[in-house]
C-alpha cells in the first residue's frame, strides 16, 4: 500500500496500516513513535544526492578546471555523507526519546531484505537493458 508522508501518522492511528519500511528522518519526522513501539534500524532509506555534469562540457575544461571541479565534487561528497550521518543520528535520538525501542535488524530480516532488493534489481534490469546494465555494473564496482 502506498501511503503518502503527509498522511502516514493519520493512517498508523486509524489502523489503515500497522508498520511501514522508512528513513529515521521520517519516522521522527512523523513522530513515528506516537504509533509504533520499535524501528529496525535496516537503513534502506540513508539520503543521498547527486550531481551530475555533462560529459563534453567537462571535458571542454582546462585541466586545472576539471580539477577544481572534481575538488570541489569531493568536498560536496564528504560534507554530503557527514549531514546524512548526523541527520541519522538526531533522527534515531528523537526515535529513542519518544519512547521506541530502536534494534539492528536480525539476520533474518537482512537477508530477506536483501532477496527483495535482488529482485527490485532485476526487474529493473530487465526493463532497462544494457544500458542499464552497464550504469548498475559501474556503481558496483564503485562500491
Amino acid at each position: 500500500m502506498t501511503v503518502q508522508e503527509a498522511e502516514l501518522s493519520q493512517a498508523l492511528a486509524t489502523g489503515v496500516i500497522e508498520g511501514l519500511i522508512t528513513s529515521s528522518a521520517t519516522g521522527a519526522d512523523n513522530k513515528l513513535f506516537e504509533n509504533l513501539k520499535y524501528y529496525y534500524n535496516v537503513q534502506a532509506w540513508i539520503p543521498k544526492n547527486a550531481v551530475v555534469v555533462n560529459k563534453k562540457a567537462f571535458a571542454a575544461l582546462d585541466k586545472a578546471q576539471q580539477d577544481a571541479v572534481l575538488k570541489a565534487a569531493a568536498q560536496a561528497e564528504e560534507r554530503g555523507w557527514k549531514e546524512s550521518r548526523e541527520v541519522d543520528a538526531r533522527s534515531i535520538a528523537a526515535l529513542k526519546q519518544g519512547g521506541m525501542t530502536v534494534e539492528q535488524p536480525s539476520a533474518q530480516l537482512k537477508a530477506d531484505l536483501a532477496k527483495v532488493g535482488d529482485t527490485v534489481l532485476k526487474e529493473w534490469t530487465e526493463k532497462a537493458g544494457a544500458d542499464g546494465k552497464t550504469i548498475l555494473d559501474a556503481f558496483k564496482a564503485s562500491k
